[in-house]
């Protein structure tokens, strides 16, 4: 709040903040949207711009990161013995729709331009701050909570002036977490076994690991410190620190839910032997269409995530089946379990019955309604973008991962430039 002066650097700032959260979607969700929304408000951010800006850097760069639990679901779902966050890993440069969403935020909040579904709010915003002179501290239908905002504006005095917590008690848990998270996944790798072909070899324990041992030893160890460190500081009293404990327990049981679930649908579709039914169709009647399969997968992937909400049910599904689809030194393999990370992780994005989608409301205090309606456009333009870089690196894939990946992202990147071009040109917002 000292550092940032306008509302392009309140969006900004919440975009960093949501990048740099890259452990858990929930944990994103919520952490931006309290830290970021009483700033971005002060600043004339409109709370579904907010919650759109969350819900953007949530999903997409738990989908791109290693350490993270997303990258644990998805290994998790690998089988036949192939190391699953090798796959991930090797995965990562051909998740268009991760990378061209956090793209495409940058470039609308810098170039200011809005859809019409999102501009109406920040219209409506504006003529009551002209109005009235204040800023619109939350918008439910039409009633309207006016927080008077200027250099001599008295404080609440119910609130307190000072506060025991700071930056440092923010960003200094998140650095532990990554850390200790790292350290976990190495060590399950056979980092420091003196017996492992892996001793004291960076690259290859961190290939090896268990992700989701990895992420269990390093979040239990920074959570550990971290109450430490609050309770020698006197951030909070040890009791509050177990009180946040249980919350954030519960907070996470429908994460738990659904995964449970996914799993429990992957292990039926396996003995229903649809991955290799599905293998058996692709090999005999679609092998002039192989091109295009990343570009199918992902608009299945997406349609998939949509109507169930989640993305992690879908990965339990379509990774079995890409990994049975394609031999093992097809790089189509590599390009189709991309598209269908791609894919879930877009019709989380859109779906109003996803939980990230749910978080991003609540961590804004948005309605939730207006959420997904304003993000809409923004979720479809970058879609239709991947679905054509898609097609592109199916074409291309011939040339190499190398090749295929950076003519992909030349064209992926042109493309959309030009859609933000093209929709400014022809004043889509009005």
């Amino acid at each position: 709040s000292k550092h940032i002066k306008t509302k392009i650097g309140a969006q900004i700032a919440t975009i960093i903040l949501g990048l740099l959260i890259f452990i858990d979607d929930y944990f994103n969700c919520l952490t931006v949207g309290s830290v970021m929304r009483p700033i971005t408000v002060r600043h004339g951010v409109t709370k579904e711009k907010l919650a759109y800006l969350i819900d953007s850097t949530a999903a997409p760069v738990c989908i791109i990161s290693p350490i993270s639990s997303w990258a644990a679901a998805v290994s998790g779902f690998v089988s036949g013995g192939e190391n699953g966050l090798a796959l991930f890993c090797q995965a990562i440069p051909f998740n268009f729709y991760a990378f061209f969403t956090i793209i495409f935020i940058f470039m609308i909040v810098l170039s200011g331009f809005d859809f019409k579904a999102m501009s109406k709010y920040d219209a409506r915003l504006q003529e009551w701050y002209e109005r009235t002179g204040g800023q619109v501290d939350e918008v439910i239908d039409t009633k309207l909570q006016i927080v008077e905002h200027g250099v001599g504006a008295k404080q609440d005095s119910k609130k307190p002036a000072t506060t025991k917590g700071s930056v440092a008690d923010l960003v200094v848990p998140i650095l532990m977490l990554i850390v200790f998270c790292m350290a976990g996944m190495v060590y399950s790798g056979g980092y420091f076994d003196a017996t492992s072909t892996c001793y004291h070899n960076f690259v290859d324990a961190f290939a090896a690991s268990n992700a989701s041992v990895g992420l269990v030893i390093g979040s239990l160890a920074a959570l550990i410190l971290t109450i430490a460190m609050f309770v020698a500081r006197r951030t909070l009293k040890f009791d509050n620190a177990m009180s946040c404990l249980i919350k954030g327990f519960e907070a996470m049981v429908p994460a738990i839910l659904i995964l449970t679930l996914a799993w429990t649908l992957k292990s039926m579709t396996d003995s229903l032997g649809a991955a290799e039914y599905v293998s058996g169709v692709v090999s005999s009647t679609a092998s002039g269409l192989q091109m295009l399969l990343p570009a199918i997968i992902f608009i299945v992937a997406a349609l998939l995530a949509f109507a169930t909400g989640t993305s992690w049910g879908t990965f339990g599904i379509l990774i079995p089946i890409c990994i049975a689809v394609f031999p093992a030194t097809a790089p189509l393999r590599i390009i189709s379990i991309s598209a269908c990370m791609a894919g879930a992780v877009c019709g989380d994005h859109i779906s109003p019955i996803s939980d990230t989608t749910i978080m991003a409301s609540a961590g804004a205090e948005c309605k939730h309604v207006h959420h997904v309606s304003s993000q809409l456009p923004y979720a479809l333009t970058v879609a239709a973008v991947s679905f054509l870089t898609f097609v592109v690196a199916g074409f291309t894939q011939q040339l190499g991962i190398v090749a295929s990946a950076a003519i992909s992202w030349i064209l992926g990147i042109a493309m959309l430039f030009s859609a933000l071009w093209v929709l400014r040109k022809i004043g889509y917002k009005q």
